[in-house]
């Protein structure tokens, strides 16, 4: 059993690449403390050796300073900045070996099971499976890089059994075609909920899954796990050992139901930013916020958005990742954002781009009237063939905005 307060390559770990060829674990004479990501599996080696000798370490980002703390069990993973650059952000080791214990219970990780990872390392949530499973034993395959044809092929012949992975990186697993992956028996999302139309056609890629979405943030890794008996419209219940309360501008808790700023106290928090460009989580003694707002009801957590992409339209305050997410769930739509948009009456109104099939703007247009009210529903649609998407796998709002002119 893993027990400690740092990351420890198990004896019985086997790394593949995207190839599915076993990785070479002979190491280097030198171990900087800054790894590039690719080629993955040394990646992996490196910093799990830096590790066991109580060095810090980062993946990716060479030409930033190296993390600071460096002869301490801490370590730095990015995650997408402001500024368009990688923002730093630094925590213990010990934060995410705590819910490597709980992931193991949760879903049998272990030696010998075979789990892969479809992006690249630099990113937190490739870089969290692929440590959890070589920690564990297991035999990791780290198939960022590859096409999705190629990694859908690889992880049905070599029997993958787990996954982590984003919607986005789903959708084009499915997309790709190829056989169907039928030993896989535990799909883990993160990164923003399932629409209805993929999660049916992650049923037919995976017919023995179970499909455990996750909601978390860099900073506060772990924070609510959905199960098959979770509300449609929640992100799941607390993750093992999370304290969440939803709390007013002055700080005060709220009963169910009532919207506000999500707090979390947990053992995975996040030490701070290293980088210039900070983040928006804040603290307050123990407690963390990412600046998410929302509320709790029979102990499932409710997300409406962030704070920061909070608008006000005619003095009703309106979340656009709420009318996203339903939007996203509706019939023709792959992709979806809702924009503010001037007014010279409303002083905002919303407008929603959207990638899919044309011929549904008329019933979208109604969904969303029939949900929000006229007042919070977007009043146009703009329809795009190309999505400009961040290297994290979501969205690019800033870009998108820009090229649609609003």
């Amino acid at each position: 059993m893993l027990v400690d307060d740092r990351f420890r390559l198990h004896k019985l770990t086997a790394l593949y690449d995207l190839a599915g060829a076993a990785v070479d674990m002979t190491l280097p004479d030198v171990l900087p403390n800054v790894i590039p990501d690719e080629p993955a599996g040394p990646a992996v080696v490196q910093a799990l050796t830096l590790a066991q000798t109580g060095c810090a370490f980062r993946i990716g980002l060479e030409d930033a300073a190296a993390p600071i703390d460096a002869k301490l069990p801490v370590f730095e993973t990015l995650t997408s900045g402001s500024s368009g650059r990688p923002r730093r952000i630094l925590r213990t080791q010990q934060s995410w070996v705590a819910s490597f214990l709980v992931n193991a219970k949760l879903f049998k990780l272990g030696p010998k099971v075979r789990l892969a990872v479809l992006g690249r390392l630099v990113h937190s949530l490739p870089l969290y499976g692929a440590l959890e499973g070589a920690c564990l034993g297991c035999s990791v395959y780290l198939l960022g890089g590859a096409r999705p044809d190629r990694q859908r092929t690889l992880m049905a012949s070599q029997a993958i059994e787990v996954v982590y992975a984003t919607p986005s990186q789903l959708r084009m697993l499915v997309d790709a075609g190829g056989p169907v992956l039928s030993s896989l028996r535990v799909v883990l999302v993160g990164g923003s909920k399932l629409d209805v139309t993929l999660r049916k056609a992650l049923a037919l890629l995976a017919p023995t899954a179970e499909v455990r979405e996750f909601y978390g943030a860099a900073e506060a890794s772990f924070i609510t796990m959905a199960d098959t008996d979770a509300s449609v419209d929640s992100v799941g219940k607390a993750y093992p050992g999370v304290h969440i309360i939803i709390r007013n501008q002055e700080g005060e808790a709220l009963k169910d139901g009532a919207v506000g700023e999500v707090w979390v106290n947990s053992p995975y928090l996040f030490k701070g930013y290293t980088s210039e460009d900070h983040g928006g989580a804040q603290r307050a003694g123990n407690w963390l916020s990412v600046g998410e707002c929302g509320w709790m009801q029979k102990g499932e957590l409710y997300l409406v958005g962030r704070a920061g992409r909070m608008v006000t339209v005619a003095d009703q305050n309106v979340f656009p990742e709420e009318i996203e997410t339903f939007l996203g769930a509706q019939e023709g739509v792959m992709r979806v954002a809702v924009l503010p948009k001037r007014d010279a009456l409303r002083g905002v109104i919303m407008v929603a781009v959207v990638q899919g099939d044309q011929s549904c703007e008329a019933a979208l247009l109604k969904a969303g009237r029939d949900r929000f009210g006229p007042l919070k529903a977007p009043r146009a649609i703009i329809w795009r063939e190309e999505w400009p998407m961040l290297a994290s796998g979501k969205s690019d709002l800033v870009r998108l905005q820009a090229e649609v002119g609003l």
